[in-house]
């Protein structure tokens, strides 16, 4: 029965994504996103650890320390921000977040804003996605302007909606206007400095 409900919210998870990808023209996203959650690895661990309302590879950390479907996971996906963690060259920072390429911060917002649509279910709103990055975000390693990037995509769907976030990103972030690629959803705007 536990395979059965995994199966289904990661199919529902991954229906999501896809809808939201293919509404952006990232269609080869949308169709592979996260294709290792099918691997062993992955799958035995969200049956073995299924809950619901929550990602299984919580539990499974609190049962051994360590999430070996985590690590599996985020190693294989390019949405994820600690895909692009690497050692730094400066003295003193010995780990710093990646420049993300825009495509794959647009899918991380879309695998957030499905997973708060997954667990919260009649709960979720607009709001959802930005609030629970809101509560975390002071641990994340991330490269500055990819941050930033993110917080406009997911604070333009809290004040917004669906739609608005939609324009935004195939208008500003995904049309190769770069210069405004950084503005703000409040109307600032940073000089990207590719």
């Amino acid at each position: 029965m536990k395979a059965f409900k995994h199966l289904r919210t990661v199919i529902k998870h991954k229906s999501y994504v896809l809808k939201y990808c293919f509404r952006a023209g990232l269609y080869l996203q949308g169709i592979f996103h996260d294709m290792s959650k099918f691997s062993p690895t992955e799958f035995l661990v969200g049956i073995k650890y299924y809950q619901g309302d929550k990602s299984p590879n919580s539990a499974e950390r609190l049962d051994k320390g360590v999430s070996y479907s985590w690590l599996h996971h985020k190693g294989r996906n390019k949405h994820h921000i600690e895909y692009w963690l690497d050692f730094s060259l400066k003295e003193g920072a010995p780990i710093v977040g990646m420049r993300i390429p825009e495509k794959y911060v647009v899918e991380m917002a879309f695998d957030r804003i499905a997973a708060s649509r997954v667990y919260q279910k009649e709960a979720y709103t607009d709001k959802s996605a930005y609030i629970y990055y809101e509560k975390g975000k002071s641990h994340l390693v991330m490269e500055e302007q990819s941050q930033k990037l993110l917080e406009n995509i997911l604070q333009k769907l809290a004040d917004e909606g669906e739609e608005a976030m939609i324009a935004y990103i195939k208008t500003q972030v995904l049309s190769g206007n770069k210069g405004i690629y950084y503005k703000n959803v409040k109307g600032e705007n940073k000089e990207n400095d590719r």
